[in-house]
């Protein structure tokens, strides 16, 4: 008999998230909605793209999950979805997070909530020490001897930086101090937009033993910019390969840190052995370095996030809690870091090297795969028909990419649209013979094509999407025309307001301070920091 939906009132949750055993807890929403009201171990799982992410997020068949919602029938449906996948343990909250909060719990705002508060906890417990952006001035004024390092991706500080700050993204920063700060009597800044990477950055340095005096800034670029200072666009400092001494270095506080945090190492076997019980025990493997190195060659299956954003945003890639993760770099030291916050945070972490991981080797992306999905379904067209069709005026191509994406470039006269609601957003199309689906590497193209096929061809997917038009050297247009959905699948950072940037700048950076004083209250964490001893 097939598994069916189930349903699991408040107080069935609450114990399942302290009964020790493998929970996944996942909101429907798009990301606007749950920004602002959400459960605060559950992930953002949008029910319009299940099918080309719950093979990451949840890879084992048989966990325990859980949907919820906020009361719009979203949950039930991303359930019944996840059934027809293969999934069998799968339960809807009863009455969602308005009964979750009726019953006197706490419901949070904002987005990767556990590891925004899990770094004000750090600061609280550790006592991470910290300068105003006052301060970082008057040091950058007296020509002082320091080193600004930008934590947040090349993206990021690429958009907004501090002038003569480099980029050191997360897990790098103690992979590559030792050739950024050659002096020990260089003062190391550590920022990012906010808070979160400040500190973690920071206090991963001093865990590790650097002999530099280290700070985080406080409030990062978003104190910078509300104190009047500069704020550079388009920077290009990176951190510089990495020396025999600043390896040998940062191997030594690797050494260090997982000596504090008794970091598991295993071996090839033991890998072995858990992909094995993959089965009964969910199984993570994920490669921390960066995207080039990742990109280059890497063990084959083995998904990619970079360390310092995997600490960042744990919820948008390990939605299944109490689960194995392995975490596998070149030589231990990146993992070591990363997974000394992941232990911390309450994840069972072991690391690795690819070397002894051993097993093919592949190059390029990670490609999340597909599920629940029929091929065979969703006619294809390629981009110079479809070029042809928008000229004869007899098609409506609809866009699925992310809204930034779709602003970014789209196929021109596109419409935006989340897949999840078009069945009421496809109505406010204009009147043509044939419907086509993009994406941006065409997969969740192919689903929603296949999802809505008809009998006489007339819905269809661009063959390798948007990416494929671009190859061909079609054309793109940019801007938020057409939008058939509201752009409610992305939540925008403070300096990407329309209006109102600093009181939005304010009022986030007040949310994360916040955040330890919740943590106080709420038994759902699972948090134990690690202080190094004096």
């Amino acid at each position: 008999m097939p598994a069916s939906v189930k349903s699991i009132d408040i107080a069935g949750l609450k114990a399942a998230l302290h009964d020790g055993n493998e929970i996944a807890l996942l909101d429907a929403r798009e990301e606007v909605p749950f920004d602002a009201r959400h459960i605060l171990m559950a992930a953002c799982v949008p029910l319009g793209r299940i099918e080309v992410t719950i093979d990451d997020l949840v890879p084992r068949r048989g966990a325990r999950v859980v949907w919820c919602d906020h009361g719009d029938g979203l949950a039930k449906r991303a359930a019944t979805r996840m059934l027809d996948i293969g999934y069998s343990d799968i339960s809807v909250l009863e009455g969602g997070i308005a009964a979750w909060e009726a019953a006197g719990h706490p419901a949070y705002s904002g987005v990767h909530v556990p590891s925004k508060a899990f770094a004000e906890v750090v600061e609280h417990e550790a006592g991470t020490p910290c300068i105003t952006a006052q301060e970082l001035q008057a040091l950058i004024d007296d020509k002082a001897d320091i080193a600004i390092c930008d934590t947040r991706s090349y993206e990021e500080y690429q958009s907004n930086s501090i002038p003569g700050a480099v980029s050191v993204p997360g897990a790098e920063i103690v992979y590559r101090f030792k050739d950024l700060t050659p002096s020990p009597d260089t003062t190391i800044v550590v920022n990012c937009g906010g808070r979160t990477r400040s500190i973690i950055g920071a206090q991963a340095l001093i865990n590790a033993g650097v002999p530099n005096k280290v700070v985080s800034l406080k409030n990062g670029t978003q104190d910078w910019h509300l104190a009047g200072y500069e704020v550079v666009k388009g920077a290009t400092r990176r951190a510089p390969d990495v020396s025999d001494t600043g390896f040998e270095a940062a191997l030594a506080g690797a050494r260090r840190v997982a000596k504090l945090c008794d970091i598991q190492i295993i071996d090839r076997s033991t890998l072995e052995q858990w992909r094995a019980e993959a089965g009964i025990r969910t199984l993570y493997e994920l490669d921390v370095r960066t995207p080039e190195e990742y990109a280059a060659g890497h063990v084959a299956g083995v998904k990619h996030i970079a360390g310092g954003q995997l600490v960042q945003e744990t919820d948008a890639h390990l939605a299944t809690w109490g689960a194995r993760v392995v975490l596998l770099d070149d030589n231990g030291i990146r993992a070591t870091m990363t997974a000394s916050w992941l232990k911390q945070m309450g994840w069972d972490v072991a690391i690795m090297t690819n070397e002894e991981a051993g097993g093919d080797i592949a190059s390029g992306p990670h490609k999340p795969a597909i599920q629940g999905f029929d091929s065979s379904k969703a006619v294809r067209i390629s981009p110079q028909d479809l070029n042809e069709r928008i000229s004869a005026g007899s098609v409506n191509v609809v866009d699925l990419n992310w809204s930034r994406g779709y602003y970014d470039g789209h196929i021109p006269g596109s419409w935006y649209a989340i897949r999840a609601r078009l069945d009421a957003d496809l109505s406010k199309l204009p009147a043509a013979e044939a419907l086509v689906f993009t994406s941006p590497d065409g997969a969740l193209a192919g689903v929603a094509a296949a999802d809505r096929s008809v009998a006489d061809g007339s819905v269809m997917a661009l063959e390798g999407g948007t990416d494929a038009w671009v190859a061909t050297g079609l054309p793109l247009e940019t801007g938020a025309s057409n939008m058939a959905s509201a752009a409610e699948d992305i939540r925008l950072k403070a300096r990407e307001q329309d209006g109102e940037i600093e009181a939005a700048m304010r009022a986030y950076l007040a949310w994360e301070i916040k955040l330890v004083n919740d943590m106080a209250k709420d038994d759902d964490h699972r948090f134990n920091v690690i202080v190094p001893s004096a």
